[in-house]
């Protein structure tokens, strides 16, 4: 049996340690949003020769366009610039690469302004903002009762504020890891990466629901044990099944980020990022969250 109540303070410590890390990075490097958000022009082509990225881009640049490049494929180039006069400007972009760089194919472009970039913003913080509140009062009904047994010096609140603290912890660290992509390889936050943040919210606080419903049956079958021996049974019970359904999701999600093409990639890294962070929290920080409350009580 995993006697978490021995060791609690180990991964708080470590999951301390690593949001401070991850908040500084935040700070420091600060997120590169992409186009969906801060607005701007997003164009994919097709060249008949393979330039360096660089190459490309000092070309635009050249050429009064301030752009970042990226090699997608054999060929394929992602460029992303300012907002374009779907006119003149577009046309004078692309007359630059035609004459650098030969005949190419416009395999997209998409254009999106600064106002929509702002809706668009605003609209992911209230519905993160909704998902944790939701959460919050729905944990907190949930488990009313608990407190109410024998031995148990923990409100239902706090069964709520350890779920909300787990999805925050997990929240805070798929950011730094991507305000650290962004930093060294460009990679920009977008509405795809909104929505694997908002599965691994749904992800984690299933995997936490699960400790607490089981340590709730336990707190209820075995009275008069004492609440920690009951944390330390919950936890020895789900360990095995939160990371048997969490391996068989990562695995899928390896096969969509190895085969599913560029388009994807980073959505799967950021799916396999807050997936392996949120089984992590959910079996053991919000668990050591509840025992040392329950210590201090």
């Amino acid at each position: 049996m995993i006697k978490l109540s021995k060791i609690y303070k180990i991964p708080l410590i470590i999951s301390g340690i690593l949001v401070a890390t991850s908040i500084s990075v935040l700070i420091i490097f600060k997120l590169d949003l992409g186009i969906d958000f801060s607005g701007g022009s997003l164009i994919e082509i097709s060249l008949g020769t393979s330039p360096a990225p660089t190459e490309v881009s000092s070309v635009l640049q050249a050429n009064g366009f301030s752009a970042q490049v990226q090699l997608t494929g054999e060929g394929n180039y992602l460029i992303k610039t300012r907002e374009l006069n779907l006119e003149g400007e577009r046309a004078a972009l692309f007359e630059a690469i035609s004459q650098n760089f030969g005949v190419f194919d416009e395999l997209r472009f998409d254009s999106i302004g600064p106002v929509v970039g702002n809706e668009l913003k605003r609209r992911a913080t209230w519905q993160t903002g909704v998902i944790l509140v939701g959460i919050l009062l729905y944990v907190a009904y949930a488990f009313r009762n608990v407190n109410q047994q024998k031995n148990v010096n923990v409100s239902s609140w706090r069964f709520s504020w350890a779920s909300i603290l787990a999805l925050a912890h997990d929240v805070i660290i798929l950011l730094g890891v991507f305000a650290i992509l962004g930093k060294f390889y460009g990679v920009e936050i977008d509405t795809l990466f909104v929505t694997a943040l908002l599965t691994t919210l749904g992800f984690s606080v299933n995997d936490t629901i699960v400790v607490f419903d089981r340590l709730r049956e336990n707190v209820q079958r075995y009275r008069n044990d004492e609440f920690v021996e009951n944390v330390d049974k919950s936890v020895s019970q789900t360990v095995a099944r939160s990371l048997n359904t969490s391996g068989t999701l990562l695995f899928v999600l390896l096969a969509l980020a190895l085969f599913g093409g560029h388009t994807t990639f980073y959505f799967s890294i950021a799916l396999i990022v807050g997936v392996a962070v949120g089984t992590y929290s959910s079996i053991f920080v919000a668990s050591a969250l509840l025992l040392a409350w329950n210590k201090k009580s």
